[in-house]
């Protein structure tokens, strides 16, 4: 999710009876704590793909930053209250993270691996809605604040429900329609009964849509996975590709040759209905082998 929509989720948790003058403040923060990786932005974006949503996104940090937050509030006196809200805050950003298709590595430092439910999309604009919704509601109505935030919670589970519904009958329809031996569903933006698909079988994989209200599937591509190519080897070896291979869970690299040049593009097939080029690593060879250029674009 994106960080607006975890300060709203902050600051709907912090109407739900917690009434002590620094709880929102608390909330706010450790709601929002975990996006303190965005910091290796600075270090290329493929660095930001490879670190965000790790070490601050783990188990370690789940139990060790709301303590540093409930120290910063609560040295005093209140530490275990602000330990807990912060835990919540904490908690909830982690599990909004873990719904949506990014990945997460949820139990680091103890395992690197991703883990996501693909449920929603990187930005869902009905949860950001409804969550905004619900500040304004309690700004207005400050009486029943707690009522409006218990009500907004228990909406934001049951949508969660729904698209866990909706995920599975789409993957079964899809198993209906098409044999393969994987299937991975992705969501899309905006969007409810229909799903983004890769599929694979044997060398052959299949990407597209599987629509549950027109009851169609639609394969807009194939890919054949190719023998060993030098070219593709060589591009592993650098840091970009490196970084993008450690993020991609469906990578998937095509090469061209032009001018003396190889261009060597490798996509992540689970963002691959994004028009133009997201989540693409390239890099440039000569004729000699020697890198031109290399870089990634989210």
């Amino acid at each position: 999710m994106d960080p607006i929509t975890h300060v709203l989720a902050g600051a709907t948790i912090a109407k739900l009876g917690f009434k002590r003058k620094a709880a929102i403040w608390v909330l706010l923060l450790s709601s929002i704590a975990p996006d303190l990786d965005y910091i290796t932005r600075f270090w290329g974006t493929d660095i930001f793909l490879r670190y965000h949503r790790g070490i601050t996104h783990g188990i370690l940090a789940l139990f060790l930053f709301p303590a540093i937050i409930a120290l910063i509030f609560g040295l005093k006196r209140g530490f275990f209250y602000y330990y807990f809200i912060s835990f919540l805050g904490y908690g909830a950003h982690l599990l909004m993270d873990l719904t949506n298709q990014y990945g997460t590595r949820i139990l680091s430092p103890l395992d690197w691996e991703q883990f996501s439910l693909d449920l929603t999309f990187i930005i869902d604009p009905y949860i950001t809605a409804g969550l905004f919704l619900c500040v304004i509601l309690w700004r207005f109505n400050k009486k029943k604040a707690v009522a409006i935030s218990a009500i907004t919670i228990i909406l934001l589970i049951a949508y969660m429900g729904g698209r866990y519904y909706l995920h599975d009958r789409t993957r079964d329809f899809l198993k209906e329609n098409l044999e393969a031996n994987t299937y991975k569903m992705c969501p899309l933006p905006n969007d409810f009964l229909r799903w983004w698909f890769i599929v694979k079988s044997g060398d052959e994989i299949k990407v597209g849509f599987a629509d549950l209200f027109t009851k169609r599937v639609c394969v807009q591509e194939r890919y054949v996975v190719a023998e060993k190519d030098p070219a593709i080897e060589r591009s592993k070896e650098t840091r970009v590709v490196k970084n993008f291979l450690y993020f991609a869970k469906y990578p998937y690299a095509e090469v061209k040759s032009e001018k003396g040049k190889t261009t060597v593009i490798w996509r992540e097939l689970a963002y691959s209905f994004m028009a133009g080029e997201h989540f693409v690593a390239k890099v440039v060879f000569d004729e000699q082998g020697k890198i031109l250029k290399s870089g990634f674009k989210f």
